[in-house]
């Protein structure tokens, strides 16, 4: 078995099945085994666990995870792929590749059949494009997740830890902190991928939390009012909620609603922390 770890063995089998790299899929192969191996770490993947691999690629991480798990399920999306899994993973008895898109596979079923139901660990190198709409499905679904290691761009992982006031604070890391602990565990140079991406990546772990760490009413209301204060993010957090079409109070409700948090009226929605977020939910789910 090849491992595909080293870049001379990923070059041979992307030659040898004249894999033609597709931009809409965002295909960055990763060839560097130390980061390979962090990713392992980062996981915490053990012999007892199930893990969902999104985007295998040619089965790089795919090779180094069915040696770390009980089984491995990964799913791709590039039917072009399926020929290349089928030599690389070869021998893995541990593995089931499936060629679907990760968006529509009712991922609970794959908890029940493969795992009892129980939490799985999710791990993937993702494309910049489809990042947010996959982990906030993973979350938004409450589909039993017990972590979630992704490669990512550099800037979403900092934009998923970041806190108040910082530039890369956004609704993305409050959704993120919401549901999750976010951990940046490796910084990943563009020169550990094939073909090689303009900027740099990062491994991020997202531990699911047992409870959110800020009780609402209403979790609809909450990510509705986060996404309001950041749709126009140099508008007040007044005025942008009350220009948005999801949010049905008055000025005078929003005004008294900031005021009952002792903040002030031109208070920006960058300045709130995810228990201010969850404060002013409640409040306004009691009107």
């Amino acid at each position: 078995m090849a491992d595909l770890g080293n870049p001379k063995n990923t070059i041979e089998i992307i030659q040898k099945h004249q894999f033609v790299f597709q931009k809409k899929f965002g295909q960055n192969f990763l060839i560097d085994p130390h980061v390979l191996e962090k990713i392992i770490r980062a996981s915490g993947a053990t012999d007892k666990d199930l893990v969902l691999e999104i985007g295998p690629g040619i089965g790089t991480l795919t090779q180094y995870l069915a040696e770390a798990a009980r089984q491995v399920i990964a799913v791709e999306i590039d039917k072009n792929l399926m020929p290349i899994l089928k030599e690389t993973l070869d021998g893995y008895k541990n593995v089931t590749v499936m060629n679907e898109d990760i968006l529509k596979v009712d991922i609970k079923e794959l908890a029940e059949e493969y795992n009892e139901g129980q939490p799985i660990k999710v791990v993937a190198n993702l494309p910049y494009y489809i990042t947010t709409p996959i982990i906030m499905g993973l979350f938004e679904g409450h589909v039993p997740v017990e972590s979630i290691t992704v490669m990512v761009q550099k800037e979403v992982a900092d934009r998923m830890q970041a806190g108040p006031g910082s530039k890369d604070y956004g609704a993305l890391s409050l959704a993120v902190q919401y549901y999750a602990e976010a951990y940046i565990a490796a910084n990943v140079p563009p020169n550990c991928f094939i073909p090689r991406p303009n900027v740099g990546s990062a491994v991020i772990r997202l531990t699911k939390h047992k409870t959110p760490p800020v009780k609402v009413t209403d979790e609809a209301l909450l990510f509705s009012l986060i996404r309001a204060a950041f749709n126009q993010r140099r508008k007040t957090l007044q005025n942008g909620l009350n220009n948005s079409a999801h949010i049905s109070y008055s000025k005078e409700q929003i005004r008294e609603g900031l005021s009952h948090l002792g903040l002030p009226p031109a208070v920006r929605g960058e300045a709130l922390s995810l228990e201010q977020f969850g404060e002013l939910a409640n409040y306004f789910s009691g009107l």
